[in-house]
């Protein structure tokens, strides 16, 4: 009989142990970067390194994908729970059709610019007509030069534009191209200025294009109601809150473990340049810019159609 208690107790401590183990590991989340890991992801990992998710009982993994345009379509076919985007490639994916919606915001002002060498000829945009200017991925960036162009006067047509896949400073560097869009500011102008060869930045929101939001997060439409997303949108807000109150500190949890070859001079000028740039309240949804924004790719021929705003950008419960 004693011995059958014996049993039963030990039976009980098992499983409650287990119980807790379980608990303590917390709900798994899956988020998908949208490129190998750097300062624009700054808010995730000093949300991780602190414990943020943790404490709301999710165990998060950060995937930096092989092919950058995989995240969203993965997201989609419900094989992760987040990824990371940028504005104009969401509209331009719910208006193909997926499924994604976006929940928060990390960089909440566009980095896309157009950058020429500060010592060359160019002084204005208008200066490139006749010239030759490189950029990496068609479409918007295209779209996005048109635009500044035509507020100098200038048509499309009056430039040559050059594939130069992602050698945009090389390019401008070796006389290829005179101009390059599509250049990160918090990345391409550290990195020529560390290269001797500093480059001079037109802004595209301060040359006809409306304000965006560079990255964002996205999810299933399907899946709006799990609780998992809004405790992760919260844990994200609490590392972005710690980041700008503690910066040097939060840089210190970004290039540790097996981050410490991010522990560079381009790293470390880029971190300090993007820092302004992280959305305070991530969660938070500006419905009129985002659908001003959506506007002006419809105008612009990007997209065909625009859903109702709810379908495709949500401020989570």
């Amino acid at each position: 009989m004693r011995k059958c208690c014996r049993l039963f107790q030990i039976a009980v401590l098992a499983a409650s142990f287990f119980a807790c183990g379980t608990a303590l590991a917390g709900e798994k989340l899956t988020v998908l970067l949208d490129w190998f890991i750097n300062p624009d992801h700054a808010p995730l990992f000093v949300a991780l390194e602190k414990g943020f998710f943790k404490e709301r009982g999710l165990d998060v993994e950060f995937i930096a994908p092989a092919n950058p345009n995989d995240p969203p379509k993965l997201v989609a076919a419900g094989k992760a729970d987040i990824a990371v985007s940028y504005q104009h490639q969401h509209q331009m994916q719910i208006d193909q059709g997926l499924p994604l919606v976006r929940i928060a915001t990390m960089v909440a002002t566009p980095l896309n610019s157009l950058v020429v060498l500060a010592d060359g000829p160019i002084k204005t945009v208008g200066d490139l007509k006749g010239k030759t200017v490189g950029y990496s991925v068609g479409g918007f960036e295209t779209v996005l030069l048109k635009v500044m162009l035509e507020k100098e006067g200038v048509k499309l047509e009056d430039v040559k534009l050059v594939n130069v896949n992602f050698s945009l400073s090389p390019s401008l560097f070796t006389g290829q191209v005179d101009g390059v869009i599509g250049a990160f500011r918090n990345f391409e102008l550290n990195q020529m200025d560390i290269e001797k060869r500093p480059g001079k930045a037109f802004y595209v929101e301060e040359h006809g294009i409306p304000p965006y939001d560079e990255l964002i997060l996205v999810a299933n439409r399907e899946k709006l109601s799990d609780p998992k997303l809004r405790k992760f949108v919260d844990g994200l807000e609490a590392g972005v809150q710690f980041l700008v109150n503690h910066p040097d500190e939060s840089w210190r949890l970004f290039v540790s473990g097996d981050r410490q070859d991010l522990d560079d001079d381009l790293n470390k000028r880029a971190w300090r340049d993007t820092l302004p740039r992280f959305a305070l309240r991530p969660g938070a949804l500006d419905t009129v810019r985002y659908s001003r924004f959506a506007s002006f790719l419809q105008d612009q021929g990007i997209i065909k159609d625009i859903p109702a705003l709810e379908q495709w950008a949500v401020e989570l419960q």
